[in-house]
């Protein structure tokens, strides 16, 4: 039986106070989004069921996993870094720091493992080259690796941006900066049972209800129209960015 997955938003960091922050590299939370943590830590209602913690390893989700799931790493649980889950942009805010930093941040975390970051993992180049048919290719190989775990629940701290490729749902998809997704929201899916080697989520019903009542899901086509918006803007988006650094 595949895992369900809870999928996570970090929390607040300082690129997402202004787009000049975007500037900065791999940065860290904000007080605020220390205390959304906390806020997260409480509202979670599955901490005693989760087995596993995957996280990017850019810095704010790492530390969203820390300061969000105590409960959970409490129990023994580990937190796990998985390139393939990077943020989908080569801003500097989107690119992560070198291995040796991260060790070297996080070497008192025994949580933390970092075996499966590698050299060159933020070099946003060949398998890691931040365009759409690479972004969703690693996102096939993420949840593929999901789908292949033993455990039975798993909590995965990722990217707003990166959350809409994984999860192939666009809905939103412009509510907040490049993303549909608030600071440390959090939705759970299930695996499809369609037999399809790209190991396709979706929204549990529970989860779809807890934050949005009774509205109508969109249907395929709809879903796929917004997709290809919304790529098309935060293409622009980026661009102009890269443009002013």
């Amino acid at each position: 039986m595949p895992p369900t997955i809870h999928c996570v938003r970090h929390a607040q960091g300082y690129h997402n106070l202004s787009i000049a922050n975007e500037s900065l590299h791999d940065p860290s939370l904000t007080l605020h989004g220390e205390e959304q943590c906390r806020t997260l830590s409480d509202r979670f209602p599955s901490h005693n069921k989760i087995d596993l913690i995957v996280t990017s390893p850019i810095r704010r989700c790492i530390y969203t996993s820390l300061l969000g799931f105590k409960p959970a790493l409490n129990r023994g649980v580990r937190v796990v870094a998985l390139p393939e889950i990077q943020e989908a942009s080569d801003l500097p805010c989107d690119t992560g720091s070198s291995v040796e930093t991260l060790s070297q941040e996080f070497k008192d975390q025994e949580a933390v493992d970092l075996s499966l970051v590698h050299e060159r993992w933020n070099s946003k180049e060949g398998k890691w080259l931040p365009t759409s048919d690479a972004i969703e290719a690693r996102c096939i190989e993420a949840r593929r690796w999901l789908k292949a775990r033993p455990e039975k629940e798993i909590v995965m701290v990722t990217h707003g941006g990166l959350l809409h490729y994984l999860t192939e749902d666009w809905t939103e998809s412009g509510k907040f900066s490049g993303t549909g997704w608030e600071n440390t929201e959090f939705r759970t899916y299930s695996f499809l049972n369609d037999n399809t080697e790209d190991a396709r989520m979706s929204e549990t019903t529970e989860s779809k209800k807890r934050r949005r009542g009774s509205e109508r899901s969109l249907t395929k086509t709809e879903r796929m129209e917004l997709r290809e918006t919304a790529k098309k803007n935060w293409e622009q988006h980026d661009q102009q960015i890269q443009g002013t650094l």
